[in-house]
């Protein structure tokens, strides 16, 4: 077992219920959760989205909205104009280009506005439960250059390291899992490394 895999199976050890933090009930939203949660917090869009989810439910209802009134619900989430924006525009062309519902693979994801490979990831694994990639933020990317999984910082170049440390099975599974741990103990200021129980496993530890 390389030292990659060694690192996942102690993290769904202490995290044995990891899973997306993003509240949704569809593929819709799924999507539009994860456009909101650039630059936010995960804790902050999921107060955001029950009110827009309630009004404005699907592609089609978020495709006719009032811009005005969906940067009203977002606001909070920061970046609010850009995200409106590519909130509405990628429901547009969800209803126009793919029936109302959600593409389910990478090459048409990524046409949509707003959608790059890291929300066309979390949208494939957790809606659809395919491995297209890893998902690569602030966290994943974080703590991979810290245990020494990739000398990148581009997010791209991090995704293709992860993805050839490990089976295709355990891609969205080894980003679930970096982001708890980065919430818990590798944190971004200062890691925790004297309360980390994959230091052993990191190259880059601080003790």
């Amino acid at each position: 077992m390389n030292r990659s895999c060694q690192i996942l199976a102690k993290l769904k050890l202490l995290y044995p219920g990891a899973t997306c933090s993003l509240d949704y009930q569809t593929p819709v939203q799924l999507l539009v959760a994860t456009i909101l949660s650039a630059q936010c917090t995960d804790e902050r869009v999921n107060k955001v989205t029950p009110a827009l989810f309630e009004s404005f439910p699907d592609a089609q209802t978020l495709a006719q909205a009032q811009i005005s009134e969906l940067e009203s619900i977002i606001r909070s989430t920061g970046f609010y104009h850009n995200k409106a924006k590519n909130i509405q525009g990628a429901c547009r062309k969800i209803v126009t280009d793919f029936a109302g519902e959600v593409p389910q693979n990478m090459e048409d994801l990524l046409t949509l506005p707003g959608v790059a490979r890291k929300t066309a990831n979390v949208v494939l694994a957790h809606a659809f439960g395919i491995n297209a990639g890893v998902t690569v933020d602030t966290h994943v990317k974080r703590l991979s250059q810290r245990l020494g999984l990739t000398e990148y910082s581009d997010p791209i170049r991090i995704e293709k390291d992860l993805m050839k440390l490990l089976p295709q099975t355990e891609w969205e599974n080894m980003s679930i899992h970096l982001i708890y741990h980065g919430r818990a103990i590798c944190k971004a200021r200062k890691p925790d490394c004297l309360s980390c129980q994959i230091v052993d496993l990191c190259e880059k530890k601080q003790i």
